[in-house]
């Protein structure tokens, strides 16, 4: 059995290979049951949440992820999402490595995102804002340049400003474009082609009303019912997509809150990853409609990462 440590698992999956992976297994398929999801009382803190992730290919290879996600890790310098992931073989069950679930997950969903992206966000996209300076925001922005590599500004806001300047700074100098922290979301989000949201937030973020003709609206982070980064006019002006519809219309806020709302309709969702990879949904139909991504994760997307992470590292 292999160890493959954070620093093995991000230096086999650079982004252009891992969206690769991820758009054949999302054309290939494989045997996916729901993920488990469940809720973890943390006295005196937000409620945690526990899910448990498997997914295999028959006679190739079987993978099981285990994440935490612990709001409060902040205020103690640590991350709020941890996790481990076990790579079985599918022939005989033996263990083939454990991987670090945390890179790999903020990998996998960035290049999820990214994927989505290379088919709903226009060619020409410039600018992009990124909504939240976590963990998760630095790898969304390096996955959108590697299949939108017109973008040429980068806002990143968050309510912590110093934060967001910070890592703008960082990563700056790391891709030579011009990368600033924004004081004024609206502002930065009625400028931007591509808008990316990785947060924790319970509270809508971009309003319907700000995206121009053509934007593309990237959102990941409300990954529970309650949650939502969006509020119900920009799912009344967007044509749609998911990574996947199961999960998109049980889990995602952004859309079950749209649909209890009346404001979208289960019918009304375009296509999830599945359709867009077997050229099923067409993506962007023209350069000023305005789409909208929704992603919750699917443990597919963990199994091709881990599949392409054994074989490299």
């Amino acid at each position: 059995m292999r160890l493959i440590n954070a620093a093995s698992v991000e230096a086999a999956l650079d982004y252009p290979s891992l969206v690769d992976a991820l758009r054949a297994m999302f054309r290939d398929g494989c045997t996916v049951p729901l993920r488990h999801h469940h809720g973890v009382e943390v006295p005196g803190k937000a409620e945690a949440t526990l899910l448990l992730m498997p997914a295999w290919v028959p006679g190739g290879y079987i993978g099981i992820k285990m994440v935490t996600v612990f709001p409060s890790n902040g205020e103690k310098g640590l991350p709020a999402i941890m996790g481990q992931y076990l790579l079985l073989s599918g022939e005989t069950g033996e263990v083939l490595a454990i991987l670090d679930g945390q890179t790999l997950t903020a990998r996998r969903t960035a290049a999820a995102s990214a994927l989505a992206a290379s088919y709903l966000a226009r060619e020409d996209s410039a600018k992009m804002l990124m909504v939240g300076a976590g963990a998760l925001a630095p790898q969304l922005i390096r996955a959108h340049l590697a299949v939108r590599p017109s973008i040429r500004d980068v806002a990143i806001w968050a309510r912590d400003t110093a934060k967001a300047q910070v890592l703008a700074d960082r990563l700056a100098a790391e891709t030579g474009l011009a990368i600033r922290a924004a004081s004024d979301i609206e502002t930065a989000a009625r400028e931007a082609d591509i808008i990316s949201c990785g947060t924790l937030s319970k509270q809508p973020l971009v309003r319907g009303a700000w995206l121009k003709p053509g934007a593309h609206l990237d959102l990941v982070g409300a990954f529970t019912p309650e949650m939502r980064e969006s509020d119900d006019d920009a799912a009344r002006r967007s044509r749609v997509f998911v990574d996947t519809r199961e999960g998109a219309l049980k889990e995602a806020g952004d859309i079950v809150l749209a649909v209890k709302s009346g404001a979208l309709t289960a019918d009304a969702l375009q296509g999830d990853l599945y359709d867009l990879c077997r050229g099923v949904s067409k993506g962007r139909e023209s350069a000023d409609e305005i789409t909208m991504f929704k992603s919750v994760g699917t443990a597919l997307e963990d199994l091709a990462a881990a599949q392409l992470a054994f074989q490299r590292a």
